[in-house]
């Protein structure tokens, strides 16, 4: 299926942002944008210029950060501050 045909265009910006943002997993964007990463692979295709697009590939494809199963296999908890306001479809809370 084809979501990210759907999104409006500050929606597909806030996509690649968060996409670009090497620490934040696919999942988030998954959550937030019902996107799995192969349809964020095929925005991301279709928006950059194709040496963006190779560029943010080959940073992307073995980073843990983005995938957080990985990232989670590793059996470290990632610290949170208790300060740190949640943060739910991009407004903070």
């Amino acid at each position: 299926m084809n979501h990210h045909a759907n999104l409006s265009p500050e929606d597909t910006d806030r996509v690649i942002e968060m996409a670009w943002e090497d620490r934040t997993p696919f999942d988030a964007i998954y959550r937030q944008f019902e996107l799995p990463e192969k349809d964020v692979i095929k925005l991301m295709r279709r928006e950059l210029k194709e040496s963006s697009f190779q560029m943010w590939r080959k940073r992307v494809q073995n980073r843990s950060t983005k995938h957080q199963k990985r990232n989670q296999s590793k059996g470290s908890v990632r610290f949170k501050s208790t300060r740190q306001k949640s943060i739910s479809n991009n407004q903070i809370t």
